[in-house]
């Protein structure tokens, strides 16, 4: 026993020749400006059962073309809607979006803060998600993910469709907007002298992705009166 005790060494009374010692790893140096990976920039999409689809639709379509990461989110009767106003089918209109999510899905990665988002736009936005978004009453995905977008101070933008406004609706646009986000009723620009309901439809969605700092290059913006040579 004593032997084998004699033979044992802690690793303080180890003795080992410069030739013997393991090598240290060197710790990589990290640029840090060169590793950093920048990622497309991301927006949720949602659309509920308000008319207007197409404006959902062309949205989808401008933000596909400027490459941005669309994460998508459509209600039952938006998918009516889809059907009843346009000639889209709601499997073509999922199909524009990067990513789709069930409304019902309250796990999804846009229904919590650390999901990184740069905005929401609900187009169109009907006075019911109006009303929960108000209220704070999350119970499905859409609310829950405009919640998280006021709650985390990032863009949320309600295109807002009913006509004429009630009371309640008023105070629920006023709250929402003291709460961080934008409402945006698809007003038509008649000084642009559109020759087809598409192109309202083209200059309204413009105008929606400018408050991302998206331009379209789908529409005449204005640029003063201009006089007749």
């Amino acid at each position: 026993m004593l032997s084998l005790l004699s033979r044992t060494h802690t690793p303080s009374s180890s003795r080992h020749s410069p030739e013997d010692s393991p090598t240290e790893p060197t710790m990589p140096t990290i640029d840090h400006h060169i590793s950093h990976q920048t990622r497309r920039r991301r927006i949720v999409v949602a659309m509920t059962g308000a008319t207007g689809a197409i404006l959902g639709i062309k949205a989808l379509i401008a933000l596909r073309r400027l490459n941005i990461e669309t994460h998508l989110v459509m209600s039952k009767w938006a998918e009516a809607t889809i059907k009843y106003e346009t000639d889209y089918h709601p499997s073509n209109v999922k199909a524009l979006a990067d990513h789709v999510h069930n409304i019902n899905d309250m796990a999804a990665p846009i229904a919590s803060g650390s999901f990184k988002a740069d905005g929401m736009i609900v187009v169109p936005c009907s006075m019911k998600t109006l009303a929960a978004i108000h209220s704070g009453f999350c119970d499905d995905l859409i609310s829950r993910t405009a919640d998280v977008m006021l709650k985390e101070r990032r863009k949320l933008v309600l295109v807002a469709r009913e006509t004429p406004l009630s009371d309640i609706h008023l105070r629920n646009m006023l709250e929402v907007s003291r709460a961080g986000a934008i409402i945006f009723p698809p007003v038509p620009a008649y000084y642009i002298r559109a020759a087809s309901v598409d192109d309202l439809v083209n200059q309204s969605v413009g105008r929606m992705l400018d408050l991302f700092d998206l331009d379209t290059g789908d529409f005449e913006r204005w640029e003063g009166w201009q006089t007749e040579k």
